[in-house]
C-alpha cells in the first residue's frame, strides 16, 4: 500500500475545528487524511467504530465519503448517520457507543466553506490535539492500512424522540415561528413540531446549501429579520432560528425583540435552578453581568469562563454543571441532556418553559435589567501580536490598580459597568465588547479601550453605531 503522509493548509487547522474554503484551503483529499489521522488516533486508544454525519452544503456529500475512506482505510467500523444537524452527531456518539464522531459542516460560515468538528470518545477534540492531526499528516504518523466497514444508520427519529422526552409543557397550545436557515436542522425541526402541541409555522425548512433566504447565523440581527417579521404577521408567542448545523440558537420574543444568548441563559437558568439548587451556571466571559447577577439571585453558582463550545463543555464536565451557554448561542444541558451544544433540544426546553409561563416572554425579558452595550467588535491584529497586546493591557491595568478578571483576556469592572479585550482563538483579531446602564457611561467605557488599544500601538477603533439596547 502506497505510504500516506499529507500536508493541510495551516489556516485550516483551527482550535475547536479544522474548517477552511472549499477549494482553496480545503479539499477532499483533506477530508481523506483527516479520515486516516483521526482513524488513527482512534485506533491507537482500542477504539472500533466512528460515526460520522454531514450539513447540507454542496460540497459536505463529497467531504464525507472521503472522510469515511480514510476511517476505513484505518480498519474501523464507520456508522453514517447522513445529512442531518452536529448536535445530532453528537447524540448518535452516545446512542451507539461509538469511540469517536466526526461532523462534516461548515456551520454558519458563507456557503463556500466546510469544516470537521470532531469528538473523541465523549469529550469534544480541540486545541493542541487538532494541531497534532496536521503533524501526523505531514509525518504519516497513521496506523497499517487496514480494510474497514461502513454502513448507513438512520438515527433522526430516535433523536427526535429523545429530543421530545424532556417536553415539560403540558398541552398548552404555543404559536410558534422557526426558522432552519435552510441549514441541516430543517428535516430534525419538521418532525419536532409534528409532534409539539401548538401551532407551528416553518420558515426555510428545506435544506439548501445556498443559504438563499439570508446567512445561516443566528446570532446577527440581520438575520433574524424575516423570523420577526412572521413573529408579528402571526402573533406568535416566539420565534426560534437556527444556525447553519444546528448547534447554535437565536431566539425573538412576541414582540419580536431578540434574545441575546446571555438574556436567553438567564430564562434556562432560573428553571434549571428549581431542580439543581445551588448548581454551577457556566457563561462565557462575553456575557452580560446581568447574566451572573440574576444567577446568583435564582440560586445558582455563577461561572464566568474561556469563549468557546470545546472549553465550556470542558468545564462543564470538570464543575457538574447543568447547563451553560455562550452570546454565540451555542446552549449546553447537561440537566437530562448530555452536556453538548444542541440548538433543538434546548428550543424543546425553552418552548416548556413559555408554555407554563403565566404570562409572556417579553414580560420576562423585558423585567431583565436594562443596560446598554456595544456588540461584540473585531479588531485586525496579527496573531504573532495579539496575545502580546492582551499581556500589554493586563500589566498597564494592573500598574493602575484596576479591576481585571482575566479568565480570557482581560474584563475590566468600572464604576459605569465593564468592557473586555481579548484575543480570538480562531482569527487575527482583537474582540472587544462593553456594557453600561447609560450612554455616557458606555462612552467612557469605550474610550477606554481605545486608550488601551492606542497605548500599545494600535489604531483606535471606530465605535460608530456600536450602542444598543440589552
Amino acid at each position: 500500500m502506497t505510504a500516506f503522509n499529507h500536508r493541510f493548509d495551516p489556516t485550516s487547522l483551527r482550535e475547536y475545528d479544522i474548517r477552511g474554503i472549499v477549494g482553496q484551503t480545503l479539499r477532499p483529499e483533506d477530508a481523506f487524511a483527516i479520515g486516516r489521522c483521526f482513524g488513527s488516533v482512534v485506533s491507537r486508544g482500542g477504539g472500533k467504530k466512528v460515526a460520522v454525519g454531514y450539513d447540507g452544503r454542496l460540497s459536505s456529500p463529497e467531504m464525507e465519503a472521503q472522510l469515511v475512506a480514510g476511517l476505513r482505510g484505518c480498519g474501523l467500523e464507520v456508522a453514517r448517520i447522513g445529512c442531518g444537524p452536529t448536535p445530532m452527531l453528537y447524540y448518535a456518539a452516545h446512542a451507539l457507543s461509538a469511540d469517536g464522531a466526526i461532523m462534516v459542516t461548515g456551520s454558519h460560515n458563507p456557503p463556500d466553506y466546510n469544516g470537521f468538528k470532531m469528538m473523541l470518545g465523549r469529550k469534544p477534540f480541540y486545541g493542541a490535539q487538532i494541531q497534532e492531526i496536521g503533524r501526523m499528516a505531514a509525518e504519516g504518523d497513521v496506523v497499517p492500512g487496514a480494510v474497514g466497514t461502513d454502513h448507513q444508520v438512520d438515527i433522526s427519529d430516535d433523536y427526535v424522540a429523545r429530543v421530545l422526552q424532556d417536553w415539560d409543557g403540558g398541552d398548552r397550545a404555543l404559536k410558534v415561528v422557526w426558522d432552519p436557515g435552510n441549514g441541516s436542522s430543517a428535516e430534525v425541526v419538521k418532525k419536532i413540531t409534528r409532534k409539539l402541541p401548538g401551532t407551528h409555522y416553518l420558515l426555510n425548512a428545506t435544506i439548501d446549501g445556498t443559504f438563499p433566504a439570508h446567512h445561516p447565523d443566528p446570532t446577527v440581527p440581520k438575520n433574524l429579520e424575516q423570523l420577526i417579521a412572521e413573529v408579528a404577521r402571526e402573533g406568535a408567542d416566539l420565534g426560534i432560528a437556527f444556525d447553519g448545523d444546528g448547534d447554535r440558537i437565536g431566539v425573538v420574543d412576541d414582540q419580536g425583540h431578540i434574545l441575546f444568548g446571555d438574556q436567553l441563559l438567564v430564562v434556562l437558568a432560573r428553571d434549571v435552578l428549581k431542580a439543581n439548587p445551588g448548581g454551577t451556571i457556566i457563561a462565557d466571559v462575553k456575557a452580560s453581568q446581568v447574566l451572573f447577577d440574576e444567577v446568583a439571585k435564582a440560586g445558582g453558582v455563577p461561572l464566568m469562563w474561556k469563549t468557546g463550545h470545546s472549553l465550556i463543555k470542558a468545564k462543564m464536565a470538570e464543575t457538574g454543571s447543568p447547563l451553560a451557554g455562550e452570546m454565540s448561542g451555542h446552549i449546553f444541558f447537561a440537566d437530562k441532556w448530555y452536556g453538548f451544544d444542541d440548538a433543538p433540544y434546548s428550543a424543546v426546553r425553552l418552548l416548556g418553559i413559555v408554555a407554563r409561563m403565566q404570562g409572556k416572554l417579553s414580560s420576562v425579558r423585558a423585567a431583565l435589567p436594562q443596560v446598554i452595550n456595544t456588540p461584540e467588535l473585531r479588531f485586525d491584529c496579527a496573531d504573532t501580536r495579539k496575545f502580546e497586546v492582551i499581556r500589554e493591557v493586563k500589566g498597564r491595568l494592573a500598574a493602575e490598580g484596576a479591576k481585571v478578571q482575566d479568565v480570557d483576556g482581560v474584563r475590566v469592572l468600572t464604576e459605569d459597568g465593564w468592557w473586555l479585550l481579548r484575543a480570538s482563538n480562531t482569527q487575527a483579531v482583537l474582540v472587544a465588547r462593553a456594557e453600561a446602564s447609560s450612554e455616557a457611561g458606555l462612552d467612557r467605557l469605550k474610550a477606554g479601550i481605545a486608550r488601551q488599544l492606542q497605548a500599545s500601538g494600535l489604531a483606535a477603533p471606530d465605535f460608530s453605531g456600536a450602542n444598543a439596547g440589552h
